[in-house]
Formats: structure tokens, C-alpha cells, sequence
């Protein structure tokens, strides 16, 4: 069987390869009668350009690629799926990977995407490895980091500032009168999100007087399941924070239910609070408190502002746009419970 191109796509639509060519490229310049003719001709031929061979002779793939650390819960996929719906909107495919908080891989990843001549490369956070910022500073792609924010990033920016996110957090337990705080982190050692929130965390507890034993700040990735098993495990003896900072809402939700499985009443004996208000998270019996990090609108903003670099052919625009967080207070927080006894 004869592989379609784009002259046989012509000749079924009627018009000449030029104007399918525009259509391919350009579609707002072609009359919609036509264009309706050409997209109908393309599917019932099965046509499928070349894009290698364009970007081969130096013409653009309309593809953009976006590495995440995970798919594999709710983290990331709201401002994924806000970034595709904007890039999309502009004629560009998503390409999207995963390398599971693997910076090693996240390298590997990187490079197969500027092997296919990606238009432009947006990646999650400020942490990568020196290979990764290397092969990116020899590329003239426009490369942009999402969901962070500092001022001073090494590289251009659309997101949110941890630190305020974790002081934030913080704080609503400071107000709430608790001296007795544990927290509950990844490893922060590949993940600047989380360890910019503890960071300021844990300023916060020391700005205020507390202490923070180190039996009460455990580590557990971002899995509910996981976080489940670590919070049992600290929860279960007598000797137990009457507070919880989770790393995000992941962490927070897995800690709810190991004080469900204890039997421990949130808020009344344990308060929660999580980072990043993800869908269900309002759900929940309590309703997570949590600092919203408005996916949505850094997917939106981050999607404008690449598909801006990729039209004005400008990879080296330093762009640092911060988005604001919100402290949503919900029924998982409440007095601290020494405060509650002294009525």
C-alpha cells in the first residue's frame, strides 16, 4: 500500500499542495470552505506529515516538551493539563515525560526531547543535574521551569515561592497555639520544592520558640499509602506531636487516615495541614487545610509565556513570573488541644 503525501492529499481535496501545506502550517490564513476540505481529504487519506524531515530543514516541529517528576497521583496534573490546553490552543503538541524525582533520568528524557527537535522544553522546578544544565545552555530552545519561583532563578520562571508556602503552613499552626509540631518531608535532596518549603518551615517553628525533636520530623515520598505507613508509625505511641506539617496534600491525606486507623480525632487531637490544595483534597472527612498553589493559572501563565518564546525565536528571555499562594483553612486544623482543655 502506497503511503499518502501531500500531493495525494491535493488531489482528493481538490486544491494544490501549497494551499495544503498552509493549512498544515498556517490554517487562520486558509478560508474555512477550504480548510474544511483539506482537513476531511487529510483524514480520509490517513495523511501524516513528515515532522523529522521538517525540522531536519530547519522548520518547526509545533511540538513542545514538558518533564515532569511524576503522573503517577494529582500533583502535577492540573498544571499539566492547564499547560496542554494552552499550548494546544496555539497549534503546538505536548510532548510530556516522567522521571520519578530521578534527576539522572530527567537528563536522558531531556535529551531524546531536543533529539526530536522539540520547539521549546518547559521542566518542573530549579533542581537538575549538571549534565541537564549543560545540554540545556547549548541549545537555542526557549526552556522555561514551572511551578517555582525565586527571584534570582537560575533560569527563566513561572510559579509559586516555597518558602512562603511553608511559612504559611507554619504559621496557621503558630496561630493555632501548637508547640508540639511534627513534619513530614520527602527527601529534599533532588527536590527544591520540598526543601525550600521545610526550610522555611522550620524557620517559622524556631522564629516562634518551638522545638522540633527530631523523632517528630520523618521522611515519606509522595505516596498516600507510604505516608500512611510512616504517620502510623509515629502516631502510635503516646508520645505524639498535636500537629502535622505534610509536605503537600499528598503526604497530608496519608496521615489523616493513619490517625483514622488510631482512632485519633482530627482536629481535636491531631490538627493536619498539607501543601498545594489537589482535587479532593476539599473532599475529605475532615476537609484538608491546606496552601493552595493555583495550578491552573501557573499551567495557563507558563503555556503563554513559552508559546511567546517560541514566536518571538527569543530562547534566551529571562522571564521570573510569580504567582501567588492562598492558605485555605478547611475543618483538618483546629486549637491546639491544651488550649481546648484550658476552656
Amino acid at each position: 500500500m502506497i503511503k499518502p503525501d501531500i500531493v495525494f492529499v491535493a488531489n482528493l481535496a481538490g486544491v494544490s499542495p501549497a494551499t495544503v501545506s498552509r493549512v498544515m502550517n498556517h490554517p487562520e490564513l486558509v478560508h474555512p470552505e477550504t480548510r474544511r476540505k483539506v482537513e476531511l481529504a487529510v483524514e480520509k487519506s490517513g495523511y501524516i506529515r513528515n515532522r523529522a524531515a521538517q525540522a531536519m530543514h530547519g522548520r518547526r516541529s509545533a511540538t513542545i516538551g514538558l518533564v515532569v517528576p511524576t503522573v503517577a497521583n494529582t500533583i502535577f496534573a492540573e498544571v499539566v493539563q492547564s499547560f496542554n490546553d494552552t499550548v494546544s490552543k496555539e497549534g503546538f503538541t505536548l510532548l510530556l515525560a516522567s522521571h520519578g524525582y530521578d534527576l539522572d533520568r530527567e537528563y536522558r528524557l531531556i535529551r531524546k526531547l531536543l533529539e526530536h527537535r522539540v520547539d521549546a522544553l518547559a521542566v518542573v522546578g530549579l533542581d537538575h543535574s549538571p549534565g541537564t544544565f549543560r545540554l540545556i545552555s547549548g541549545q537555542r530552545v526557549p526552556l522555561l521551569a514551572i511551578w517555582n519561583y525565586l527571584p534570582d532563578s537560575p533560569l527563566p520562571c513561572v510559579g509559586v515561592d516555597n518558602c512562603e508556602a511553608g511559612r504559611l503552613a507554619a504559621e496557621h499552626l503558630v496561630a493555632l497555639g501548637h508547640r508540639r509540631i511534627g513534619m513530614v518531608f520527602p527527601a529534599t535532596s533532588n527536590n527544591d520544592r520540598a526543601r525550600d518549603r521545610k526550610k522555611a518551615a522550620t524557620a517559622a517553628f524556631i522564629a516562634a520558640g518551638i522545638e522540633l525533636p527530631q523523632r517528630w520530623q520523618i521522611t515519606s515520598p509522595y505516596s498516600i499509602a507510604q505516608a500512611k505507613a510512616a504517620c502510623l508509625e509515629l502516631l502510635e505511641g503516646k508520645d505524639r506531636p498535636s500537629a502535622l506539617l505534610c509536605a503537600n496534600d499528598v503526604i497530608a491525606q496519608g496521615a489523616i487516615y493513619a490517625a483514622a486507623r488510631l482512632g485519633i480525632a482530627v482536629p481535636g487531637s491531631l490538627s493536619v495541614i498539607g501543601i498545594g490544595d489537589f482535587a479532593g483534597s476539599a473532599q475529605m472527612e475532615p476537609a484538608l487545610t491546606t496552601v493552595r498553589i493555583p495550578a491552573q493559572r501557573i499551567g495557563t501563565a507558563a503555556g503563554e509565556e513559552i508559546v511567546a518564546a517560541v514566536s518571538r525565536c527569543d530562547p534566551d528571555r529571562m522571564i521570573r513570573r510569580r504567582v501567588e499562594l492562598e492558605l485555605i483553612m478547611r475543618t483538618s486544623t483546629g486549637l491546639a488541644p491544651e488550649l481546648i482543655a484550658a476552656g
